[in-house]
């Protein structure tokens, strides 16, 4: 049986949040998720929180480069007042996007963190599951 490729891009951002900043990161990441959910193009956003050691998990889902693109147009301002309340420790890209996506990611704004790019072997997704 062959399965072919979805095309689906997954990323996984790490965060590290800034002593004292918890409260504020969270009302921002509530705010950001609200309107990715209302607005966004992404097939679904998750966002865990290892309060311990503060660091957050962010997980979005996108059909392709170009809702990726609609995501960061749309989205701007809310990133900015989440990333007020954090730095990116890792950022991981699971799929295929295009080549001006992950130049972006690799160098937004001139900051430096490590973002690895791993393309999709195998799998398969179930629509309409949470």
């Amino acid at each position: 049986m062959k399965i072919t490729d979805s095309g689906t891009i997954l990323f996984r951002n790490t965060m590290r949040i800034t002593d004292g900043h918890l409260d504020g990161f969270r009302r921002a990441i509530a705010q950001a998720v609200g309107f990715a959910h209302e607005h966004g193009p992404q097939l679904m956003v998750e966002v865990f929180l290892d309060e311990e050691r503060m660091l957050a998990h962010s997980f979005q889902l996108y059909r392709d480069s170009e809702a990726i693109r609609t995501h960061w147009r749309l989205a701007d301002p809310y990133i900015r007042e989440v990333m007020e309340h954090c730095t990116v420790q890792h950022f991981e890209v699971f799929g295929a996007p295009d080549h001006d996506i992950v130049a972006a990611l690799k160098t937004p704004g001139g900051a430096s963190f490590p973002v690895t790019v791993s393309p999709r072997l195998a799998g398969f997704s179930r629509p309409g599951t949470p």
